[in-house]
């Protein structure tokens, strides 16, 4: 149900106000400010030029799929047991045939999305095996809790995606946890959501899944579902990874390619190092994707972090790897593929200062980059191994500001307010007059969770601070939560579909 048909009275007119003002609600964005390009066109060239001699000289492994090892072999790649060498240009030329835009279908037709071009659209965070609120504290996550990070994605008009593996629902076997997951995603959301992506059957059990829920040939000619797969940086694709990735481009569903770089660790300690590296991993995994399937959507992924030298511990929300985003973007952008890049990244233990701080650069390098498809816009938390209930409600707050911000500045008559000035003159105000009367309701974005009164009036209430109040938020909202229309015959075929596949199997935890 629609959080405002929810309310009543004031508050319904609160909310209604709110939407208006900051264009929430959309199924997706359309960036109305320009992508900002912080590389000269020397340096980019000399970056390219670096990640082909990384791919030329020095090669990248790909195990445990020889069927990988054959189709590089016939795209005319040097094959020498595991390791694959390019020549310059040769990952180009395939990736000239992958979509530079592409329609991601929602169940609701009027939640569908575009990803590539000036399309921006807001993901969850993803992967998480705790979760934490101010209630219970830090503990493993559960199905209870994934399915709640749904509905409250669902119920805010500030996302426009369901996500994928919000937290990990350890209560559920390992083997079969998957189909739980997607059942999820559909039953409780009509936006579009991800798959599986951590054995190449549940990659395809996800795939299944969407093809009862659309219909088989809408799925052969049409993206209903995401699969993020990630490099085992440095330089090396595994199996794992290679056939899920594989399954989705067969099934002409996009796969997003994601190294995770931790300078120091898994790449070199430079900015520029790392970005040659995740250039060069991340143009192999793509092309693969159209050497199994000519023109299947793809996301150009991308995940830079630092680390902490003296202790080995990772880092988010650092400056680094945000500026580091941003040439990223102008890379992505010379290839022609939509991008994923950046998001809500903090290495804070709980949802205060430090974490609003970080994640806070880290998304608003992914705003200014020109990322396409922005995962992990809400909830990350403890450097991704916590998911945070409070932490979303107001990451969810800044992704409501993050719409009126990439609208832009409108320039047209109204907006100049020419004749406001002629009716006001100088030394007056505006509060009254008709200028303000006809836009007061839609002028600015009003936040849920900040709070704007005096600081009497804010201390007599209780002196309560954000978290808390991110707190209450996300009770009333699941309190309140109504899930979408399903059809009932979809609905049985995707339960019997789940049941026959987990009687099949004998339960895993590992």
């Amino acid at each position: 149900m629609n959080e405002t048909r929810a309310r009543s009275g004031r508050q319904a007119r609160q909310a209604e106000r709110a939407n208006k003002g900051s264009g929430v609600g959309r199924p997706y964005i359309s960036r109305n400010i320009p992508t900002y390009d912080v590389m000269s066109e020397e340096n980019l060239l000399r970056i390219e030029a670096a990640a082909d001699r990384v791919l030329a000289e020095t090669g990248i492994e790909f195990r445990d799929d020889p069927q990988v090892l054959e189709m590089w072999r016939k795209a005319g790649a040097k094959v020498d047991g595991l390791l694959v060498k390019f020549e310059p240009g040769m990952l180009r030329e395939i990736l000239a045939s992958a979509p530079a835009e592409f329609t991601q279908h929602a169940r609701n037709p009027a939640n569908s999305i575009r990803i590539g071009g000036k399309n921006v659209v807001f993901s969850p965070a993803y992967g998480s095996p705790f979760v934490m609120d101010l209630d219970r504290g830090r503990r493993f996550g559960t199905l209870e809790d994934f399915q709640n990070f749904i509905k409250l994605a669902q119920s805010s008009p500030n996302f426009h995606h369901s996500g994928g593996t919000i937290c990990e629902p350890t209560d559920i076997p390992v083997n079969k946890r998957h189909l739980d997951m997607v059942m999820a995603h559909i039953e409780y959301s009509d936006r579009p959501f991800m798959g599986s992506v951590t054995a190449e059957e549940r990659s395809e059990d996800s795939i299944e899944m969407c093809r009862i829920l659309f219909g088989r040939d809408f799925v052969d000619q049409n993206c209903v579902i995401l699969g993020n797969v990630n490099v085992n940086s440095p330089l090396v694709w595994d199996g794992t990874m290679t056939k899920s990735l594989r399954a989705y481009a067969r099934a002409n569903q996009a796969a997003v390619i994601v190294p995770f770089i931790l300078g120091g660790a898994m790449g070199p300690v430079t900015s520029a190092g790392g970005i040659v590296q995740s250039l060069a991993e991340t143009m192999a995994g793509c092309a693969l994707t159209q050497l199994e399937r000519k023109g299947a959507p793809v996301i150009f992924g991308n995940f830079l972090s630092s680390m902490s030298l003296r202790s080995g511990s990772p880092t988010f929300g650092t400056p680094e790897p945000a500026i580091g985003s941003m040439v990223i973007g102008q890379l992505a952008r010379r290839l022609n593929l939509p991008l994923r890049c950046s998001g809500n990244f903090t290495t804070s233990k709980l949802p205060d200062a430090q974490a609003m701080m970080e994640g806070t650069m880290s998304m608003l390098a992914a705003i200014h980059c020109g990322a396409n498809f922005i995962l992990h816009s809400a909830g990350f938390l403890d450097g991704l191994l916590s998911m945070s209930y409070e932490k979303f409600m107001l990451d969810a707050d800044l992704c409501g500001a993050l719409h009126s911000y990439l609208d832009g500045i409108k320039i047209d008559d109204d907006q100049l307010a020419v004749d406001a000035f002629a009716e006001v003159g100088p030394g007056n105000h505006f509060f009254g007059c008709s200028h303000t009367m006809a836009h007061y309701e839609t002028a600015f974005w009003d936040s849920e969770l900040s709070d704007n009164e005096p600081f009497e009036k804010w201390e007599a209430a209780g002196s309560v601070d954000a978290a808390t109040r991110a707190n209450a938020l996300w009770k009333k909202r699941l309190a309140e939560y109504q899930a979408p229309a399903l059809d009932e015959g979809i609905r049985d075929g995707l339960r019997d579909y789940v049941g026959a596949k987990k009687a099949d199997m004998q339960d895993a935890w590992y």
